[in-house]
């Protein structure tokens, strides 16, 4: 397990929806001059809370993909989402789809909208050329009732502290080139590992939340 290197302040109240809304609120996501011709994408950020052993908990929402053949994503743990279409208005409607699309909540139904973070510009596996990825939060509403389509392997919640503190930050190898290769990442529920894009969007999360915040130190025994 690595240790983080800088930690969030010891009052988890930092982990609250209502601490989360409030600092998204004032938080302009930052946009990606990029080329037109290339391809975006977005994502949904899932909160939810809920009370355990007397405290109040956040937890946020991961999807295990399906196997796929030639898909860089293959049986990754992401966020839901995927890529805009030309019928969408816009990249948080993108998100909103492809979200409904995959695991069947309507987001406008049974979440509030608290804002987006900054978006990524990345250079997939096996693609050709790069990508623009907006992640955009929620919080839920009411109980979802998920209906997973052919993408989705599996839905998993899990609680938002450990993973801000570093507490469950280890590696894991995967074969790159031929080779075995170490990567960075989240050990969650049921041995699932968070790492690559997603690990990229939870760590710009993290900083709206705390401006302090400083990811574990990576590649630290």
């Amino acid at each position: 397990m690595l240790a983080n290197s800088t930690a969030f302040a010891k009052n988890d109240s930092v982990f609250s929806l209502s601490h989360i809304e409030t600092r998204l609120a004032a938080h302009l996501g930052a946009t990606v001059d990029a080329d037109p011709s290339m391809p975006q994408a977005a994502v949904a950020i899932i909160l939810r809370e809920r009370e355990r052993r007397g405290e109040t908990v956040t937890d946020v929402l991961f999807i295990r993909r399906a196997e796929k053949d030639g898909d860089p994503w293959s049986g990754h743990m992401a966020f839901p989402g995927g890529h805009r279409d030309p019928e969408d208005d816009s990249l948080l409607a993108a998100a909103c789809r492809e979200t409904e699309e995959e695991i069947g909540i309507t987001l406008s139904v049974a979440t509030h909208y608290l804002g987006a973070l900054d978006q990524q510009r990345v250079e997939p596996r096996l693609r050709p050329r790069g990508m623009l990825i907006a992640p955009f939060v929620f919080k839920l509403t009411e109980a979802p009732e998920f209906l997973l389509n052919h993408e989705v392997a599996e839905v998993v919640w899990t609680p938002l502290t450990p993973i801000a503190k570093g507490a469950n930050h280890t590696q894991e190898a995967r074969i790159v080139g031929g080779q075995h290769v170490a990567f960075d990442g989240y050990r969650i529920n049921g041995g699932h590992f968070v790492w690559g894009l997603t690990y990229r969007v939870l760590h710009a999360f993290f900083g709206v939340l705390d401006a302090a915040w400083r990811p574990p130190n990576q590649g630290a025994a």
